[in-house]
């Protein structure tokens, strides 16, 4: 049974959700700030986490930028109509999706549901080792998906499971070009819509944390209007 976070300080969302998410088979733990849900996350980590962004003493962001100091946890944002600022800050921070409020308590279930098939999957626990889970070596990456680890150049990169798997799509096969909507459909159930922007937002993201490893990372380009290509170096 996966055990879900939910940190909101709307008491109506989090008495629905939750009752939704158990109705579902889920575990759920809920926490009205963000310092009451790092405080119990110290002391055992759910397996993914959904987070309002605006809450007292400490707010999602803040949360989010904490827990990826620390993990990899799945992690979704909860977000109003006018926050398409704070949507992209999320993502690049390290969020793995979002869902705008007022939302759909059926799509927000599919979306969690998502996230753990891919976290599942990357750990190992539902596939034995195949062509696509073995040890990938391009250039100066080095992927192992059973073990969710990157290391460039030698050094570790740590990545979220949606960025794990645009990179790995990207990387298994050199100077092709994928689409958005080929990224999509690695990135995302067939079920969950989610816009270019919202790639684009990852990318960026898996982008910057390499090139905090090495400055000169350039191994994805962007083919405007296209998609994007890894070159091997």
């Amino acid at each position: 049974m996966s055990r879900i976070a939910l940190v909101d300080d709307d008491r109506n969302i989090l008495t629905s959700v939750s009752m939704t998410l158990e109705a579902e088979g889920f575990e759920v733990e809920t926490h009205n700030d963000g310092q009451s849900a790092l405080d119990a996350f110290n002391k055992r980590m759910p397996d993914l986490a959904v987070l309002d962004i605006k809450m007292p003493r400490m707010d999602g962001m803040d949360l989010l930028q904490r827990l990826r100091q620390k993990t990899s946890m799945p992690v979704i944002f909860l977000t109003s109509k006018d926050d398409e600022i704070d949507e992209v800050l999320g993502l690049r921070m390290g969020a793995d999706d979002y869902v705008k409020k007022p939302f759909s308590q059926r799509l927000l279930v599919e979306r969690i549901r998502a996230l753990l098939r891919r976290q599942d999957a990357i750990s190992g626990e539902e596939i034995e080792e195949t062509e696509e889970t073995k040890v990938m070596v391009r250039g100066e990456l080095i992927m192992d998906p059973l073990r969710h680890a990157v290391k460039w150049k030698g050094r570790d990169v740590s990545l979220t499971v949606t960025e794990f798997l645009l990179l790995q799509a990207l990387a298994q096969r050199p100077g092709f070009v994928k689409s958005r909507d080929q990224l999509m459909d690695v990135a995302y159930d067939d079920q969950v819509y989610v816009d270019d922007r919202t790639i684009d937002s990852h990318i960026k993201r898996l982008r910057k944390k390499m090139r905090n490893t090495d400055d000169d990372f350039s191994a994805i380009e962007t083919l405007y209007g296209i998609g994007y290509r890894y070159n091997e170096e």
